[in-house]
């Protein structure tokens, strides 16, 4: 270069640098071109001058490793999930036969656990791996799902508001299902369990759902010992005892209906639900409502985390 070759740009000579081709970024890594202050020709067109200014242009470490941590919990939420799904499937002996996955009765917990377990760990996965790596694609993978999530969490509110029969109908008929392979399933006895005892219902709309059971039907052609009595899940609790009496429903739908709220609980589950919604509406909405807000705030982070990276890649392709 010869003299009088390089000029200061625009009176801040710190802030400007003088290249003799459009490269600059492969040697100054940490700052990006904002702006083409001036180009002259010098003769020939390999002689051709620019300057350039430059400002400090990064991606924000703080919205980086904030969505790091915030996607770290849901991984490893994930992971808790799928191990709790692949310990109880082998406790049933599922993994050790996986046809036996065809076989299962009525609607398998399990199955609804290791779901959540895989949408929880990939999205996890894809929200760190994509922030420590500032991979866009990653990035728009993991916005675009839980974006995708929060309308259908959202539509499905809305229509089981708006379809409040369909629900209950649909309810009734997964109850049902889940009553006739009480006994099929151990996950699908406790979860029945669990639902009336919380709920001191017994049946979907009451006790004589029972019969759908073979082994509690009052049918004479049944000779199960349990023949016309309900789960102890149904009973009402002595607090005298000290045992869970697993055998206090037997024989209770023999008696005169009258007499059965001495003994079981006489209200369906449907109802029992129907009832208790309305008295927690305020939990369940704030449970919604924080759920939503941490979706949007997830949401928030990895747009202007990819905005960053674009934004940097622009100015080191300018």
């Amino acid at each position: 270069m010869g003299e009088g070759s390089q000029e200061p740009c625009g009176g801040v000579p710190d802030a400007c640098l003088f290249v003799r081709f459009p490269m600059l970024y492969e040697c100054v890594p940490f700052m990006t071109a904002l702006e083409l202050k001036e180009t002259r020709d010098q003769g020939p067109a390999s002689q051709k001058m620019h300057y350039y200014r430059y400002s400090n242009a990064e991606v924000s470490c703080w919205y980086k490793y904030l969505l790091f941590s915030y996607n770290i919990v849901f991984w490893l939420a994930g992971v808790v999930f799928l191990g709790v799904g692949l310990w109880a499937w082998s406790e049933k002996g599922v993994l050790s036969d996986l046809t036996k996955v065809t076989r299962l009765h009525g609607i398998d917990p399990v199955v609804l656990v290791l779901m959540v377990g895989v949408v929880m760990f990939t999205l996890g996965f894809a929200g760190c791996v994509g922030a420590l790596r500032e991979n866009i694609c990653l990035l728009k993978f993991f916005c675009g799902a839980i974006v995708l999530i929060f309308f259908l969490e959202l539509a499905g509110a809305v229509l089981a508001f708006l379809f409040q029969d369909w629900v209950r109908d649909r309810f009734r008929e997964f109850f049902e299902s889940n009553i006739r392979s009480y006994r099929d399933d151990i996950d699908l006895q406790n979860l029945i369990d669990s639902l009336q005892k919380a709920n001191h219902c017994c049946g979907a709309y009451g006790p004589e759902d029972w019969d759908l059971n073979v082994y509690f039907n009052c049918s004479g052609a049944s000779y199960s010992r349990e023949k016309c009595g309900v789960p102890f899940s149904c009973c009402v609790p002595d607090p005298a005892q000290k045992v869970v009496n697993t055998q206090c429903g037997y024989d209770v739908r023999i008696q005169l209906k009258s007499k059965w709220d001495e003994f079981i609980f006489t209200k369906g589950c449907i109802p029992a639900l129907e009832g208790w919604l309305p008295r927690n509406i305020y939990i369940v909405a704030g449970v919604f409502l924080a759920i939503s807000l941490l979706q949007i705030f997830g949401i928030f982070l990895a747009r202007t985390l990819i905005s960053d990276i674009e934004a940097v890649k622009a100015g080191h392709h300018f």
